[in-house]
């Protein structure tokens, strides 16, 4: 049963106050150290972008389109959309589809593996409001910030209704959010906003605890870490005993940086660089 009040978070932080983050000794290390520029993608003004779990790379650049790449930066396919529109975030961890949110049209698209079209969903078809992030929850189902009211959601199409739904106005006070990113990781939601940090949640909904990152836009994970970009390094945060690395960037003025196993993609004003670690 979904929650409809901001719990007492026990154990973890509460709302108003940010969970604990355990900081190594050491410096970031110096620039350029162990990476090996393998291949730059010239792609203007890139913008949203995802990783699958095969390391494969997706990139929209400023018309909107979808970029398929191979690990190393070898083009494989593109989705140009039928409609104009804003891609607010792509999505392409699950291992059958990849989501596109289109945030000005307020649609989710679903495509394969080879970017061709699976669905496509109006969400005001189902959400009395304005969606600003989702992502992909598991069976089927979507997860939402309404912004219109402040809730996240879980919508079941299949059911036609939503599942779950969290306020957040409790926990978000006075404040004024300006949320940015939704990503489900290890059975935990992640919701980030800008201004006051990165509030988590359990798959049900549930409200744990608030990381204290602001600025972001955007955050990653690989292994265990979270990880986020501050200027000119990368900060790891490790999800589970809460010590925090950082390693600098081998070139400035990244917009976006995404990490999979191997490759280090850095999205600048005029393309994308991918680097071997």
């Amino acid at each position: 049963m979904a929650q409809t009040t901001a719990p007492a978070a026990d154990s973890v932080a509460p709302a108003g106050q940010a969970a604990p983050v355990v900081s190594l000794p050491g410096t970031a290390a110096p620039a350029g150290a162990g990476w090996q520029l393998v291949r730059t993608i010239s792609l203007p003004q890139p913008g949203a972008a995802s990783l699958d779990r095969r390391g494969n790379f997706y990139v929209t650049d400023a018309q909107n389109n979808l970029h398929q790449y191979s690990p190393d930066g070898q083009a494989l396919n593109t989705y140009s959309p039928a409609q104009p529109g804003h891609t607010m975030q792509v999505e392409a961890w699950n291992t059958a589809k990849v989501l596109v949110f289109y945030d000005d049209r307020q649609q989710l698209v679903l495509l394969d593996r080879f970017l061709a079209p699976i669905s496509e969903l109006a969400l005001p078809e189902y959400l009395d409001g304005q969606a600003r992030v989702a992502t992909l929850a598991p069976d089927d189902r979507f997860w939402l910030l309404n912004e219109s009211d402040l809730t996240l959601r879980q919508l079941d199409v299949n059911q036609k209704r939503f599942t779950i739904t969290t306020p957040l106005d409790l926990l978000i006070g006075r404040s004024r959010p300006d949320f940015r990113f939704l990503r489900e990781y290890q059975n935990n939601l992640y919701l980030v906003d800008r201004t006051s940090g990165v509030y988590v949640f359990d798959n049900l909904g549930n409200y744990r605890k608030k990381l204290p990152f602001t600025g972001l836009t955007h955050v990653g994970f690989r292994g265990d870490e979270l990880y986020y970009q501050t200027a000119d390094e990368v900060h790891f945060f490790h999800l589970y005993t809460f010590q925090e690395r950082m390693l600098r960037l081998p070139v400035a003025g990244a917009t976006q940086v995404l990490m999979s196993e191997q490759y280090l993609y850095l999205s600048l004003p005029t393309g994308v660089q991918v680097y071997k670690m």
